[in-house]
């Protein structure tokens, strides 16, 4: 675990580097390219604009910290195993999102499901092998949908066929409307799986309930946002016309799983699972503000991708820490711990407070921005899919009410407060959370060039 942390802060410090040096502007830079099967037109290219930049450093920022959450564990055997397992994702992440090449971007996406998918068949919970084989199927079948899509559209590059991503742009914008809108489809199952969108969800509560708890932190954290890259990177540029005729119905679906995991969430017990649905509900939001084709609408889906990830990491880490103080994680079983743990129940005050979307905090922006995009496309859509800063509310902080607030149970007669680890992951997660609500100009002054470019192509 030590050489695993060692490993990850390491490539943060390129990953900080490359930030510093970063040129604001819409072009693709740190450009890596040469021919990997000349045959096929294949390429290894990759490359990072302002869309890539955000979600790079998501990933190499939180690889450390869930890392570092798992030092206190004792229950994870062949840890050498679990460990390669993290770096080797976050391996295939940084692929996903930088990759230059349709091909590469397909491998890469489908090498991230590897790694997560023996994080949870070996280390997760109850019932692991039935809910994890669900969710390989669910997301290999949607993948296929998108290779099937790349493949039609490579085949219609001009001269020596490439997957290269301008020449698929090209050629993808060249297709007829009526083909536009089935490769559409397409594409989207595939994302739409990923995020995952209602009604594609099913495979996500109890996936994430399962899971070792830092391997739901990379699938909601990280994984999750490569559905929604996908969209932004991929689907948008390549098959404009097919957007403009369905994203109507992908904005719907979006604004109903944000309703309906919201609605679902009040209802749960169990802490965990509550939180894999808001993180439902979340994505629902972000999915929707991108198919409003705005710049708020995008700009509130990178800043947002980027706070999501930094809150529910925080949040399932306080579940875990609760989980493991307690041996429960139903919210009917907690309560009083704020008077007894007074420093652990404020850290869990300020996350929640960005996960609700409180002004001041990292979550207000994105939601903000989305909503804006949202009321842009249509007012009544708008004050339907805001529901889920209410919504929100109401079910987060019923779980701090049962869970910190009140009478002490016999769970939680005991419970200390923070140590020093749990101090080194929750003060940087408070401060950031709110550091980017205060001040969220680097963020969108980083993704606001290369969005401004792509609602261009899409013209």
């Amino acid at each position: 675990k030590k050489a695993a942390l060692a490993l990850s802060l390491v490539q943060l410090v390129p990953t900080l580097m490359m930030l510093a040096q970063f040129t604001h502007d819409a072009s693709t830079q740190f450009m890596l390219d040469f021919l990997w099967i000349p045959s096929l037109g294949i390429s290894f290219k990759i490359g990072i604009d302002g869309i890539s930049a955000v979600l790079v450093l998501l990933t190499n920022l939180l690889i450390p910290f869930i890392i570092l959450s798992s030092f206190h564990k004792k229950n994870y055997n062949n840890p050498h195993i679990f460990y390669s397992l993290i770096l080797f994702m976050q391996m295939a992440l940084i692929g996903v999102f930088t990759a230059m090449d349709g091909f590469l971007f397909y491998i890469f996406w489908e090498l991230a499901l590897i790694p997560i998918y023996f994080i949870c068949l070996l280390w997760g919970g109850e019932n692991r092998a039935k809910i994890t084989f669900k969710f390989f199927i669910y997301t290999l079948f949607g993948s296929l949908f998108m290779l099937v899509a790349l493949i039609y559209i490579y085949l219609q590059t001009p001269g020596v066929h490439t997957f290269d991503i301008n020449a698929l742009y090209a050629a993808g914008r060249a297709l007829p409307v009526g083909t536009q809108a089935i490769l559409f489809w397409g594409l989207f199952i595939a994302f739409a799986i990923k995020m995952p969108v209602f009604p594609f969800h099913t495979w996500q509560p109890d996936t994430y309930t399962v899971a070792p708890t830092q391997g739901t932190m990379l699938l909601s954290g990280i994984m999750l946002k490569m559905g929604i890259y996908g969209v932004i990177r991929w689907l948008l540029p390549m098959v404009p016309a097919g957007v403009h005729d369905w994203s109507n119905w992908a904005i719907y679906l979006s604004v109903i799983g944000v309703i309906y995991a919201s609605v679902i969430a009040i209802k749960q017990n169990d802490f965990k699972r509550l939180i894999a649905y808001s993180s439902i509900a979340h994505v629902g939001l972000i999915s929707a503000g991108v198919f409003t084709l705005t710049v708020q609408g995008l700009q509130g889906a990178m800043v947002q991708m980027f706070s999501h990830g930094i809150n529910v990491f925080a949040l399932f880490y306080i579940i875990d820490e609760i989980e493991d103080r307690t041996g429960t994680r139903n919210l009917s079983e907690l309560g009083g711990v704020r008077s007894i743990a007074p420093q652990f129940a404020t850290a869990f005050m300020i996350v929640l407070l960005g996960s609700v979307a409180l002004p001041l905090t990292n979550g207000f922006v994105g939601e903000f921005l989305l909503i804006n995009g949202l009321y842009q496309y249509s007012a009544w859509t708008a004050a339907i899919a805001g529901l889920t800063i209410i919504l929100g509310a109401i079910y987060m902080l019923n779980a701090y009410q049962k869970s910190m607030l009140g009478e002490l149970s016999g769970a939680t007669l005991k419970f200390p407060d923070m140590n020093t680890e749990e101090m080194s992951i929750l003060i940087p997660v408070v401060l950031m959370v709110i550091a980017f609500g205060v001040y969220p100009k680097p963020l969108l002054e980083l993704s606001e060039p290369a969005i401004t470019k792509l609602l261009t192509l899409m013209k």
